[in-house]
């Protein structure tokens, strides 16, 4: 049976709403829920709608909690994370894709499980400046590029969190879309697929205000780990297959 475009779109909609909804609450987890299924839904929908989406919903997320955005964090990550996507590219340019996903799953699995064990990361210049250059290649290569910072942030609160993230994925967002453009990769098809997306993106990012507060209630860590750890999972997973 053939799907009309009215159904792919109202699909993909509840996909951006879904994920929306739960980096909203947590911080990240827009790439993880939504990448994989609007590829596999119409892969039009990749990359250029879910940047844009993901562009506007850090901008969001960051004005909604403007006061507890971390800007020397985010600054010293940003810093970082421009080398790092130019590293991101060559290695997709220069490395099989599927052993690249692996070893950057491994990688983050490895930081996390010992964040669990006996490392307690703090956000210090050294580590921000690497978890924003490990962000860019990580985003640059598989479009999961929040779980080196938010493991970096796991500690502190969740407004803090959220805010922080926001502030540097928005950087991220902006600088793959201008790479996208300059490579000639963003045309009407693509801005007419973001448009439509917008309204679902809006009623996500607005359910996550109320639902936030549940989180914040001492499970923010505990999301943070499970979306790191559901992205490199998904990261090797790709990989593999």
């Amino acid at each position: 049976m053939r799907v009309t475009p009215v159904v792919v779109f109202g699909l993909a909609g509840l996909i951006v709403l879904l994920g929306a909804l739960v980096q909203g609450c947590a911080g990240l987890g827009m790439n993880l829920i939504a990448a994989p299924l609007l590829a596999t839904l119409d892969p039009a929908l990749v990359p250029v709608p879910l940047i844009v989406s993901s562009l506007l919903l850090s901008g969001l997320a960051m004005r909604r909690e403007w006061s507890e955005v971390d800007w020397r964090g985010a600054g010293l990550a940003v810093l970082g994370r421009a080398p790092g996507t130019a590293l991101g590219a060559l290695a997709v340019a220069l490395l099989p894709e599927p052993a690249f996903s692996v070893a950057v799953g491994g990688f983050v699995l490895l930081c996390l499980a010992a964040s669990l064990i006996t490392w307690r990361p703090r956000p210090t210049p050294v580590a921000l400046l690497a978890a924003g250059f490990t962000g860019g290649v990580t985003g640059t290569a598989s479009s999961i590029g929040g779980p080196p910072m938010a493991l970096l942030y796991q500690h502190e609160t969740g407004p803090r969190i959220r805010a922080t993230l926001a502030a540097y994925m928005l950087f991220g967002g902006a600088l793959s879309l201008l790479s996208l453009g300059i490579g000639g990769q963003i045309g009407v098809e693509q801005l007419l697929a973001s448009a439509v997306l917008l309204p679902f993106l809006a009623a996500g990012f607005a359910l996550s205000g109320p639902l936030r507060r549940v989180l914040d209630a001492g499970w923010t860590r505990l999301a943070v780990l499970g979306l790191s750890g559901g992205s490199a999972v998904l990261l090797i997973v790709r990989g593999l297959v």
